[in-house]
């Protein structure tokens, strides 16, 4: 069943077997704020197996560019199209968030990026990747990395 992610009061619903549950919560209400903000967007995540067809094309995406699969248990996961820009997110246990950023006009931007939640170490299958530190008040520190899609998805 869809959920709205509160950014004012935030839940931690759908994440409770995450070992930095909280952090998880305050990130994924970041990114809902985030879309509210710039897009008048309400961001709406389903459970994984409910949403597939997201986690898949995110999953897909990892594999075909870098040959990469998350070790841990997609949560959540959303896939929405706002401002001609193809968007997925999968919020995994681990704490970690990825989104897949497709633009649909062929010369568009194209990106996937990584979040880790406060707390969690930077999983073994993203080690080859360097992460930036960000201050977020609904999440605290969150540290992030990206890389450019060059194929068709």
């Amino acid at each position: 069943m869809p959920y709205a992610v509160d950014f004012v009061n935030v839940s931690t619903v759908g994440l409770e077997s995450s070992p930095v549950v909280e952090a998880l919560a305050g990130l994924r209400a970041n990114e809902a704020r985030y879309f509210k903000n710039k897009y008048d967007h309400v961001f709406t995540v389903s459970p994984a197996d409910e949403a597939r067809d997201a986690v898949g094309w995110v999953t897909g995406i990892l594999a075909q560019e870098r040959d990469i699969v998350i070790a841990s248990r997609p949560l959540e996961a959303t896939a929405f199209e706002v401002d001609g820009i193809r968007m997925a997110y999968v919020f995994y246990e681990s704490g970690l968030s990825i989104n897949a950023m497709y633009t649909i006009e062929d010369a568009g931007k194209r990106a996937v990026g990584f979040k880790l939640s406060e707390g969690m170490e930077i999983p073994e299958e993203l080690s080859a990747f360097r992460f930036a530190r960000q201050k977020s008040k609904l999440a605290g520190t969150i540290r992030g990395s990206y890389f450019v899609i060059k194929g068709e998805h």
